[in-house]
């Protein structure tokens, strides 16, 4: 019985060999914050998915949330991550980057000499974070952006955005999930302004809509796509009563912009609550551009989504990790190797090249 999971298919105007996506995973290799020669060799062995989207890479200093994630905000980000696009093509897969501003998910020990924490409002992330300078730290209180913080990281975006460009990508992913800068704006347990980019729907959805605006204007709609995260509490978020109407607003604002796709966060799979199946399906519905479905998928359920048109594309994440070959493996049946937990964001080859 022929699979839809491994067909060819296309992305706008990319010719993918398959409907399999690998998801954005932080692995925290990036020693200095720059692309090396271990993720070269990472992401080339993964290059059988139809699609790699990158782990989450700071379009700023202000971003760099996590110990050792990559930046891509100058030229020799540009020439560290050319040498992985490079391989992956080679390896005859396509991968996008995905930009992601951490905001106020971060600690001054984690970011660059100059770097600010800015976020919608001045409301702290509960918790502590990882530093490799002093171990475990509480989140601080994070500036709240003014005006001009935030025409400045709309520009980053776009920046990155042109860069990526150069650097060979097939195009970006803006992050606008799992609590990171662009959902902080989206969700009122992080956003309480009362101006123009808080409050209202309208309001709370502008800063993704102009993110995506002037990333589209950089290199074109065709080249992007947005991950979301409805009713996720990664970092912090909470739903609220007004949820469903921001998404599909969201949606809405996207669609004028001719967005190449959207990729929907579930981790219900993963014990997070689950996503309104109403909503998903009404996004789907929605959206014109490309829809990726994720959450937990084995080859059986995708193939099923994908026969039923729930979505286009399946992205896999945690498989990946410990399963280079994972699509070879899904297409023969071969038992998956389990990844180790406690390799996921540690420096060097060790469950990362090593599998």
């Amino acid at each position: 019985m022929s699979s839809t999971l491994f067909s060819p298919t296309q992305l706008g105007s990319l010719s993918l060999k398959n409907r399999i996506v690998m998801a954005p995973l932080t692995r925290s290799r990036a020693i200095g914050n720059m692309p090396n020669a271990l993720m070269v060799q990472y992401y080339r062995q993964r290059a059988q998915a139809g699609l790699i989207i990158t782990e989450g890479t700071s379009p700023s200093p202000n971003g760099l949330g996590y110990a050792r994630i990559p930046g891509l905000f100058n030229e020799a980000h540009a020439q560290g991550w050319r040498h992985v696009t490079d391989g992956v093509h080679q390896a005859g897969g396509r991968v996008f980057v995905q930009l992601m501003h951490t905001g106020r998910v971060t600690h001054p020990a984690n970011l660059p000499p100059g770097a600010r924490i800015l976020a919608p409002s001045a409301v702290a992330l509960p918790g502590d974070m990882w530093t490799d300078a002093h171990g475990m730290q509480p989140h601080p209180v994070p500036q709240a952006m003014s005006e001009a913080d935030i025409a400045e990281s709309i520009a980053e975006y776009a920046a990155s955005a042109r860069l990526a460009m150069q650097a060979g990508f097939d195009g970006v992913e803006l992050h606008a999930a799992n609590g990171y800068l662009i959902d902080q704006f989206l969700n009122t347990a992080s956003n309480r302004r009362d101006d123009r980019w808080g409050g209202s729907v309208e309001n709370r959805i502008r800063f993704a809509v102009e993110v995506a605006k002037a990333t589209v204007a950089a290199i074109g709609a065709e080249r992007v796509g947005m991950r979301i995260s409805p009713y996720g509490v990664f970092n912090a978020m909470a739903p609220d009563a007004e949820m469903d109407a921001l998404y599909l607003g969201l949606i809405e604002a996207l669609n004028a912009l001719r967005l190449l796709y959207i990729h929907i966060v579930d981790h219900s799979a993963m014990g997070a609550p689950e996503v309104s199946p109403a909503l998903k399906a009404d996004i789907r519905a929605a959206f014109k551009g490309h829809y990726i479905l994720s959450g937990g998928y084995e080859r059986a359920r995708a193939d099923a989504d994908l026969n039923a048109q729930r979505g286009d594309l399946v992205a896999f994440g945690r498989p990946f990790i410990s399963n280079p070959d994972l699509v070879s493996k899904l297409k023969s049946g071969r038992e998956l190797v389990s990844p180790d937990a406690s390799t996921f964001y540690t420096p060097g080859e060790k469950g990362y090249t090593d599998y």
